[in-house]
């Protein structure tokens, strides 16, 4: 009896190292994995800009606002208008760069366009051309500003008396009900009603 349960602990003890074993190339398998995992997502974050260090960052925001200070915001554009049109309206002004008409999610016109000059002096000679018409609408020509990352206007929504009024994001306060007689008034006081059956 003392050798079959030597055998048998020695079956085990193989068993459990070659169940370790396994373990440790699966575990090293998942590393491999992980790391791989890693330095794609660091590729791709890269890629996307989104890990950037400050001083690319404030590179990137001065070329914006060196374009923009090139550009003119155009509003009122007819949604048939092509960027051809456009830029030949402009033409005059100076040498055209670009010209983009701002669609939405389904390549519709916004009715509005950005027209980039390569020359400052340009936005001045456009701006001339305020309220002039292209395919029988009035154009309305601004200077483009900068939008500043993080600087969103907030703008409170107005409450909506249809909609239940004023909404309170503390405790909830109930509605005053004002009394039937009146605001201000005393009620008159009447004799109580006696029960009647019918």
């Amino acid at each position: 009896m003392e050798p079959q349960d030597v055998d048998m602990a020695g079956a085990v003890a193989d068993d459990a190292a070659a169940d370790v074993e396994e373990m440790r190339k699966r575990l090293k398998e998942m590393e491999d994995e992980a790391a791989a995992l890693r330095e794609m997502h660091a590729k791709v974050e890269k890629e996307m800009g989104s890990v950037q260090d400050p001083a690319a960052a404030a590179v990137e925001q001065v070329n914006k606002e060196e374009i923009d200070s090139r550009s003119v915001f155009v509003g009122n554009v007819d949604y048939a208008c092509t960027p051809e049109e456009v830029q030949q309206h402009f033409q005059s002004c100076g040498t055209v760069n670009r010209v983009t008409i701002r669609t939405d999610k389904f390549g519709q016109p916004k009715g509005y366009a950005y027209v980039e000059f390569l020359e400052p002096e340009a936005i001045q000679e456009a701006l001339c051309l305020n309220e002039s018409e292209l395919h029988g609408r009035q154009l309305k020509v601004s200077a483009k500003r900068t939008n500043i990352p993080g600087m969103k206007q907030f703008r409170p929504r107005r409450p909506n008396p249809y909609m239940g009024g004023f909404r309170f994001r503390g405790a909830y306060l109930p509605p005053y009900i004002y009394p039937s007689y009146g605001y201000g008034k005393f009620p008159r006081f009447r004799m109580p009603m006696r029960y009647g059956p019918y």
